[in-house]
């Protein structure tokens, strides 16, 4: 409904995976048949209803996330877990299955640590400030005291401790705020409610057709290429967004943090849900 790519979600990782398990919620829209239309045996659909009593914070997310999880083969290694708008691209494909062997049997590792690119308005542009977050666990080991942490941004074991992970030098590409503008706003509704009440939406949300992509703080030109699933996708790009990239709309506090960083190479307050060994 809100134009997610979680096709090529599943695509990007299908060669570094055994068996992709999906998990569907009883969703109005045609996301079960559009799932259903991939053309892979490894591909193992599971039909959830989600429990609009844990909305509150996206607990819910994370509550889908372990239902997908528990369903994984029990003699898999490893879990691979990708979000409906994000892309792995294949030329990282080889250094995450080195990684996921070389760590194999490693009892100290308990996940892998991606890096990651947002895309903002279109397709040529990604975030360049702190606002977004830049590395996040993805691969998990398939053990049953690991699980989805808050609203499924990352994971956590046993009493709510972080996992140990290595980070790897391959990259999520992220297209969450990459779509036309009248189903991005339609997605901002949709998100919203995810976290919040009715009437929170209904009073924070502004009511227009279209979002509005100019609130962002700073952006980047993106010089690389994309996935080749998404390619088909890219070529059928409706709208138009420019970007001055000189323009940055940075707080005082933000400022001081780019400066500290330069000097350090390390960012002040950021969210680490995860320890780096």
């Amino acid at each position: 409904m809100y134009d997610y790519p979680v096709v090529e979600a599943i695509q990007s990782i299908l060669p570094l995976c055994d068996e992709v398990v999906v998990a569907v919620g009883n969703s109005e829209d045609d996301t079960l048949a559009l799932i259903k239309s991939i053309d892979s045996p490894k591909i193992r659909i599971i039909e959830t209803v989600w429990d609009d009593n844990f909305r509150t914070g996206g607990r819910v997310l994370a509550m889908e996330t372990d239902k997908a999880f528990a369903a994984i083969s029990p003699d898999s290694d490893w879990a691979f877990y990708i979000q409906g708008d994000e892309v792995v691209h294949e030329q990282y494909h080889a250094t995450i299955r080195n990684a996921m062997q070389e760590y194999k049997d490693n009892p100290q590792v308990d996940g892998l640590l991606f890096q990651y690119k947002h895309f903002y308005g279109s397709y040529d542009y990604v975030g360049d400030s702190f606002r977004w977050y830049r590395r996040e666990i993805r691969i998990v080991r398939n053990r049953k005291d690991i699980y989805s942490y808050r609203d499924a941004q990352g994971f956590r074991k046993g009493d709510d401790q972080k996992l140990r992970v290595k980070l790897i030098d391959a990259y999520i590409y992220h297209y969450g705020w990459v779509r036309d503008p009248r189903a991005m706003q339609g997605k901002q509704i949709s998100f919203n409610k995810l976290y919040f009440s009715d009437e929170w939406v209904d009073k924070n949300v502004p009511k227009q057709e279209e979002f509005d992509y100019s609130g962002v703080d700073a952006l980047a030109l993106f010089d690389g290429t994309h996935p080749a699933v998404m390619q088909e996708r890219i070529s059928h790009l409706n709208w138009k967004f420019d970007y001055d990239l000189s323009y940055r709309h940075y707080r005082l506090k933000d400022k001081l943090k780019i400066m500290f960083y330069k000097l350090t190479g390390h960012r002040i307050g950021e969210y680490r849900n995860y320890k780096i060994i």
